[in-house]
């Protein structure tokens, strides 16, 4: 199997390191076949090509059997026409990774701001009020005048067919919830067509208990009574606030796992951002992106019948959170010792 891995900058070396070494434990112990290679992205693709990803890269993980990018530093890189492209967006656009999966999770041992949460919050990734997905050509964002700015925002009864099918198929395989997550009420047209398109969805599928909340709502249940939440279906901007609500809550995007998700392809991506303060320093914390690399691995044994890598998925994710249960054998940001290089060796020893 094709792995690409795209390290990315700050702490992103670091980090993707861990990860290629717990793939290569995992692959021993599964007998997984992974062959390896690094590919430059952000910072380092920039000096060396102009660019901080090339239409080439682009092609190279569209047809790789699976793909990891380590965090990029959008932030500080020049212009578009001067190279600095984001490379997440960039990915997401070509390959049309229309689902951003995010689960939150309490782990046993770790300090939380709720005592029990154990959700899925599928986000629409490719429309809504972001200027990057909305428009074939420029922006979804003009000023008119200097003292007036104008947002679009796109729904497709397609966009929002194919994410609602994507997260009542993964409510079924789970608990069975699905919640539908819109502003109806107010943004009639845009969010009474994902509503009633999930709506659809979720009643195609079948079996599913089904309900649906304002976000403003949404976002105090959160709060109140995450435990009464199995996946959670919504918008790309509504999405993008709630996923990060719901991390922070159970614990901190460090013990989150990302991942980007089409129909052919899919991305793990760490999701927190590169870290620059600590780059370098080894005590980044590699969980997240090691969460969704088993994201990934889960993802392509279900896509390809490999129940090998479904049970690779499952021992990451359970030895990863019995460290994560012990002050001993966590990084320094999660009350423990470790460097992150010594997080991994720990790793993967018990792997």
């Amino acid at each position: 199997m094709d792995v690409v891995l795209m390290r990315g900058d700050g702490i992103g070396p670091e980090i993707t390191s861990v990860t290629r070494k717990v793939l290569d434990a995992l692959d021993r112990s599964f007998s997984l076949g992974l062959e390896f290679s690094n590919e430059d992205v952000g910072f380092t693709s920039l000096e060396k090509h102009g660019a901080t990803i090339t239409p080439e890269l682009i092609e190279r993980v569209r047809k790789a059997d699976l793909a990891i990018l380590g965090p990029v530093d959008t932030a500080h890189y020049p212009p578009a026409d001067q190279g600095g492209i984001n490379p997440s967006a960039a990915l997401r656009i070509n390959l049309d990774l229309y689902a951003n999966v995010r689960p939150s999770k309490v782990f046993e041992g770790l300090p939380s701001a709720v005592a029990n949460m154990d959700l899925v919050i599928v986000r629409e990734n490719t429309e809504g009020f972001y200027a990057d997905r909305t428009m074939y050509a420029g922006t979804g964002e003009v000023m008119p005048t200097p003292d007036l700015a104008l947002a679009t925002r796109k729904v497709t009864r397609k966009g929002s067919c194919r994410v609602a099918a994507y997260a009542a198929r993964l409510a079924a395989k789970r608990r069975g919830h699905l919640t539908i997550v819109h502003k109806a009420n107010v943004l009639k047209l845009s969010d009474g067509l994902f509503l009633s398109e999930a709506e659809k969805a979720a009643a195609k599928q079948g079996g599913l208990e089904v309900r649906e909340e304002h976000v403003d709502a949404m976002a105090s249940l959160l709060v109140r009574t995450p435990e009464a939440f199995d996946v959670i279906v919504t918008t790309n901007m509504f999405g993008d606030i709630l996923s990060n609500e719901a991390a922070e809550l159970a614990g901190g995007l460090g013990l989150s796992g990302s991942l980007n998700v089409g129909d052919e392809n899919a991305i793990a991506q760490a999701s927190h951002g590169s870290a620059p303060d600590i780059a370098g320093k080894n005590i980044a914390n590699p969980v997240s992106l090691l969460l969704s690399t088993a994201l990934l691995l889960e993802w392509k044994g279900a896509k390809a019948g490999r129940n090998d890598l479904q049970q690779a998925a499952n021992r990451l994710d359970l030895v990863i959170a019995e460290m994560l249960k012990n002050p001993k054998t966590r990084t320094t940001d999660l009350g423990g010792t470790l460097s992150c290089s010594d997080f991994g060796s720990i790793l993967v020893e018990k792997l």
